[in-house]
């Protein structure tokens, strides 16, 4: 069981899993070989090396993986770095020739021959594979780890195993045959489910706390969003289109309740765009469950917040919650990781999880949430990760706002019926990991395919 904090974590873009988890495997390497040299003291450090595969080494520069693997050895962490400075900060280490270590000290460091991308080798466990050295000042291995980052800003490390000693929290679910037969067992609704196992983690101050500034993150960055121009990073001159969407706008926004369907379509789509072209940016988002689909889950809960009149932060709270229950049994049963599945785990598993969390705050049964998140999942079935150059810009900007309408049309499907479907949640999840399975890898996050050599230049 993972928690609310787990699947909406503060970051920064372009990438979960190939910005914010190399950034956090870095670091976590740093500190692994900081305790090696505690337990051996007459060992010294000479040199670190960094070895990026598969996905990770095939769009690491577009995703910005080489600047997060270098943060990342310095001790910057995705939720408290600032991402204005961090260009600088790369920059230096480049013109150096030399990284100051956290916890440890200043070492050379040449980025031509001690960060390396091997994009044909592809790691039997996970496409997303890093694997990181320290040397001592002879020259022998000191010690050496392979870390995986599978989707989400979640790492895991090479034979690591799962702690079973960890006590479990009251409700424990893993499908969502189970979570619907817990809800009707103690006559609860999904988010009370969740919410006990936050509380037994979390206490109540600390949780609604942490929700708030989740949320806040969110707005804060659609706002950013909105407010901004200019021309994206990244070499395809691609145009933010966020302000120019919200400046053709004339519906007025700041009325609930006010809004026509197409009023409602734009707005939604400006939020979209707004958050990730922040994240195309480098900026400051939340996971959502990924940063490649970090805008649905906000443009959705803002809409909820536009139409509701009676708003107000149990929404967020059961909205968020809700989200986190879907958002979990997707990434355990199938995978959140465009570079696994393809771009049907991380759009699929956020559209899922937006039209859940809205179908909750509708006033939802627990059949007629998990048809939702049904709903909204088989709809993006197949769908496949192929960034053009490498960045998250195409398709991918686009791909949110055209899924947070998604998401709520799948809301609005299963509130208007009785919460029976044919297909069930964990079929259509199982049914991810099988297409992400059969899918070439050409397809799955490394630009070696599909709209990523379509593309041609003017």
């Amino acid at each position: 069981m993972i928690s609310v904090f787990d699947v909406f974590k503060v970051g920064i873009g372009p990438s979960s899993s190939h910005t914010v988890g190399p950034m956090v495997a870095a670091f976590s390497f740093v500190k692994q070989v900081s305790a090696v040299l505690d337990k051996a003291p007459k060992r010294q450090l000479g040199r670190v090396q960094v070895t990026l595969f598969g996905s990770l080494a095939a769009t690491g520069i577009g995703h910005g993986t080489d600047k997060a693997v270098l943060l990342g050895l310095m001790g910057y962490e995705p939720r408290t770095c600032q991402p204005d400075e961090l260009d600088d900060v790369c920059a230096q280490i480049k013109q150096d020739n030399q990284i100051s270590l956290a916890i440890i000290g200043t070492l050379p460091f040449n980025i031509e021959t001690d960060l390396l991308f091997d994009a044909a080798t592809f790691d039997p466990v996970h496409p997303n594979a890093m694997h990181t050295i320290a040397y001592d000042l002879d020259g022998m291995v000191l010690y050496s780890q392979t870390y995986y980052s599978i989707g989400g800003g979640f790492i895991q490390e090479k034979g690591e195993e799962v702690d079973l000693s960890r006590e479990l929290p009251p409700f424990v679910f893993n499908s969502g045959k189970e979570l619907l037969a817990l809800c009707e067992a103690e006559n609860k609704a999904i988010h009370e489910l969740v919410l006990a196992n936050e509380l037994f983690w979390h206490d109540e101050p600390k949780l609604m706390a942490e929700i708030h500034f989740i949320w806040d993150t969110m707005k804060n960055c659609v706002e950013k969003g909105l407010q901004t121009t200019g021309i994206l990073p990244g070499g395809l001159n691609l145009a933010r289109r966020a302000n120019m969407v919200k400046a053709r706008l004339k519906h007025d926004i700041e009325a609930p309740g006010n809004l026509d369907f197409f009023a409602t379509l734009d707005w939604v789509n400006a939020w979209a765009l707004a958050v990730n072209e922040e994240n195309a940016a480098g900026g400051r988002v939340v996971t959502a469950p990924t940063n490649g689909a970090a805008g649905i889950v906000p443009a959705v809960l803002k809409f909820a917040e536009r139409t509701l009149t009676d708003f107000n932060e149990c929404h967020i709270r059961d909205f968020l919650l809700t989200a986190t229950a879907f958002g979990y049994l997707f990434k355990r049963n199938a995978s959140i990781s465009g570079a696994e599945v393809g771009c049907q785990g991380e759009v699929g598993s956020a559209c899922a999880m937006a039209a859940s969390g809205l179908a909750a705050v509708l006033g939802g049964t627990p059949r007629q949430i998990e048809n939702a998140a049904e709903i909204a999942t088989e709809h993006n079935l197949g769908l496949t990760c192929d960034p053009v150059d490498g960045l998250v810009q195409v398709p991918c900007i686009e791909r949110n706002a055209i899924a947070a309408v998604k998401a709520i049309n799948a809301a609005r499907m299963a509130l208007l019926g009785d919460g029976e479907h044919f297909v069930s949640f964990d079929k259509v999840v199982r049914t991810v990991r099988e297409t992400g399975a059969d899918m070439q890898s050409k397809y799955k996050e490394t630009s070696q395919g599909g709209l990523a050599v379509n593309y041609t230049e003017c």
